[in-house]
């Protein structure tokens, strides 16, 4: 009500002096322009709530992965030469890719998805898997040597979880530094590519941590027993990981399969496909 009133006024005081008034902030033209609505040849290219097999496959109690319209997938060398266009065709909708591990390591197979998930169509970002016995800033500096900045790519993202089976670095140091680790990382990797990566964590490691307490940050959370709303009370996510056993044309063997939070609409303009 102030501010109508305020608003009155000044219109009064502009009318006096021969000028136009703006027009009052409740009005149309002061609300932001209507988001742009995908058309149907937008939509029907994509496979909504595709039915992949799983080798291992979990009995979801409530709402289970294949309520979610869209579906991903995450890959590197392990899953070999992938037929990208029958990834495409099978309801794939995403792919992140595995770029760099610490600072020294590189996935072979990094260069040929890259461009054969680009090939075929499909959104693609890459990932970077951390290690907490190199600096933020020499993993960051590592990741942008390989990954070239494409305005087409998905967000990259930071894959945070503990390294229990490595050869060289077990280290688990407090939630302070992992947090500060992170924001480092995040920062270089923003300003390089101009895109907020996104997280990916695991149960502990978001239990153990309080990485989920970084802010302006989208999360991409693994559970494969449970619902992320059980598994992870409270939390907000972009991504799930639901299977690590997950079953897609094209692709020898197991992959990981994923869903996005949202509707295809939300998918299409958060992947910068409207």
């Amino acid at each position: 009500m102030h501010n109508k009133v305020l608003s009155i006024l000044l219109m009064v005081a502009l009318a006096s002096c021969g000028q136009k008034a703006p027009p009052p902030p409740d009005s149309a033209t002061a609300q932001s322009a209507p988001s742009q609505r995908p058309t149907q040849a937008q939509l029907s290219q994509l496979i909504r709530y595709p039915r992949f097999d799983d080798t291992d496959p979990h009995e979801w109690q409530g709402r289970g992965p294949r309520s979610y319209p869209i579906h991903g997938i995450d890959v590197s060398r392990y899953q070999g030469d992938i037929d990208w266009g029958q990834v495409r065709g099978s309801g794939v909708s995403f792919a992140y890719v595995k770029a760099t591990e610490g600072g020294d390591v590189a996935d072979p197979a990094f260069a040929g998805n890259w461009r054969g998930a680009a090939r075929a169509g499909v959104p693609r970002g890459a990932y970077h898997y951390y290690y907490f016995c190199r600096s933020a800033a020499e993993q960051a500096r590592w990741f942008i040597k390989h990954v070239p900045r494409d305005a087409n790519a998905l967000p990259p993202v930071l894959d945070m979880e503990w390294n229990p089976r490595s050869r060289t670095c077990t280290k688990r140091p407090d939630g302070q530094l992992v947090r500060a680790e992170a924001r480092k990382f995040l920062a270089l990797l923003e300003a390089h590519y101009g895109q907020r990566p996104v997280v990916y964590t695991t149960v502990d490691f978001f239990a153990e941590t309080g990485i989920g307490r970084l802010r302006d940050t989208e999360f991409w959370l693994r559970s494969v027993a449970g619902h992320p709303r059980q598994i992870y009370p409270g939390a907000h996510w972009r991504f799930w990981q639901y299977t690590g056993t997950g079953v897609v044309p094209g692709i020898k063997g197991n992959v990981d399969l994923n869903v996005f939070h949202d509707s295809p609409e939300t998918w299409l303009r958060w992947s910068g496909q409207l």
